[in-house]
C-alpha cells in the first residue's frame, strides 16, 4: 500500500515504461486487406477511405511486396467483380480464370512467403448483393454453402495459405473443411469470419466492391441481419467461435474492431485458436476523417487503437493502416 508502493515508479521515463510493456505491437501482427480490380497500371483510391486504393493485379503485386519488405506476412483479398459477371448463382466465384483466382496466383508468384487469405462469399458476385444464394426471398443456407465449397477449392486451386469465410452461413466451416479436404487440400487452413456482426461500420466497405444489399425485382431481405450478428448479444459471439472451431476452423475472427473488444476477450479466452480482429473501413474512416480536421493527432490515435486491439486478445490484426503502421513501427 502507499506509501510502501508508488505506481508513477514504472513511469518514470520511456526506458522504464518500455521494460514493463505488457504488449507489444510488429508488422507481423497485421494483415492487410486488399481490394483488386481488372485492367492494367490502373489504381483508384475509394472515397471514402483516403489512402486505401482499388488497384489492378500488376499494382497489387508490386504492393504485396512493398508489404511484406515492411514485416506484414498476410494479405486478405477482395475483388471487384463487373456487374455482367453477376448473377443469383455466384458461379463466377469459382471460375478457375476469375480475377480472385488470378489474383492468387499473381500474388503467391511474387512473393511466395505472403499468406494470402480470398475471401470467401457470394455478395461481389450477387446481383443482389447478398452472401448468399436468395431462394423464395431468403438466403439460402445449404444451397449456399454447396456454392462456398466450390470457391474455397477453387482458391486453394490458385494456391491460397487460408480461406476466410465471412458469409456467417451455419456449418459453413465444416462443408469448407470436408471440400477442401476431399481436393487433397488437407494443409489449406480456414480462417472463419466467427462473430461478424450486423453493423454499419461497413459502409466503404461496401463502397468499395459494390456489395451493398440492393433492390431487386424478387423478394430479397433489405439488410444482412438474418445472417449476420445482432450487436447486442455478447454470449452469441463465444458459442459461434467454438462452433466454428469445432468444424474445424484454424482461426476464428471477430468483426468489427475497437467497438467490440469486450467481445475479443470474451471470444480469447473461450477458444484455443488464433484470434483475429478485422479493424473495418468505418473504424479506418472516422480517423481519417477525423485527423484531416485536425480534430485527432492520427499516428497517435491509429496506433492507440491497434495497441488497444492486441491487448484484448488479437493474435493478428486485419486493418487498412497496416501499412502505415508498420512504417512507423520500423522507425
Amino acid at each position: 500500500m502507499f506509501p510502501l508502493q508508488r505506481g508513477r515508479r514504472l513511469r518514470v521515463n520511456e526506458s522504464i515504461r518500455s521494460l514493463v510493456r505488457e504488449t507489444t505491437l510488429s508488422p507481423a501482427d497485421f494483415m492487410f486487406p486488399m481490394f483488386i480490380a481488372e485492367g492494367e497500371n490502373y489504381q483508384s483510391e475509394i472515397p471514402s477511405m483516403p489512402g486505401i486504393f482499388r488497384r489492378s493485379l500488376d499494382l497489387t503485386v508490386e504492393e504485396v511486396k512493398e508489404l511484406f519488405a515492411l514485416g506484414i506476412r498476410a494479405v486478405n483479398i477482395y475483388v471487384k467483380v463487373d456487374e455482367s459477371l453477376k448473377d443469383n448463382t455466384g458461379k463466377e466465384a469459382w471460375n478457375p480464370d476469375g480475377l480472385m483466382q488470378r489474383a492468387i496466383r499473381a500474388i503467391k508468384t511474387a512473393c511466395p512467403e505472403m499468406i494470402v487469405m480470398p475471401d470467401v462469399a457470394l455478395d461481389p458476385y450477387s446481383i443482389y448483393g447478398h452472401d448468399g444464394i436468395i431462394e423464395n426471398g431468403d438466403i439460402a443456407n445449404d444451397a449456399t454453402n454447396e456454392a462456398l465449397v466450390k470457391m474455397a477449392v477453387s482458391h486453394a486451386q490458385a494456391g491460397a495459405d487460408f480461406v476466410a469465410p465471412s458469409d456467417m452461413m451455419d456449418g459453413r466451416v465444416l462443408r469448407l473443411r470436408q471440400g477442401l479436404d476431399a481436393a487433397g487440400f488437407q494443409n489449406v487452413g480456414i480462417m472463419s469470419y466467427s462473430a461478424k456482426y450486423a453493423s454499419a461500420f461497413y459502409g466503404p466497405f461496401r463502397d468499395a466492391l459494390d456489395s451493398a444489399p440492393r433492390e431487386a425485382d424478387v423478394v430479397v431481405p433489405k439488410d444482412k441481419k438474418t445472417y449476420q450478428m445482432d450487436y447486442a448479444n455478447r454470449i452469441e459471439a463465444v458459442k459461434e467461435a467454438l462452433m466454428d472451431v469445432e468444424e474445424g476452423a484454424d482461426m476464428v475472427m471477430v468483426k468489427p474492431g475497437i467497438a467490440y473488444l469486450d467481445i475479443v476477450r470474451e471470444v480469447k479466452n473461450a477458444v484455443n485458436v488464433p484470434v483475429t480482429v478485422f479493424h473495418v473501413s468505418g473504424e479506418y474512416a472516422m480517423i481519417k476523417a477525423a485527423a484531416e480536421r485536425g480534430w485527432l493527432d492520427h499516428d497517435n490515435i491509429m496506433m492507440e487503437q491497434l495497441m488497444c486491439i492486441k491487448r484484448a486478445g488479437a493474435s493478428l490484426i486485419s486493418t487498412y493502416f497496416a501499412k502505415e503502421a508498420a512504417i512507423l513501427l520500423n522507425k
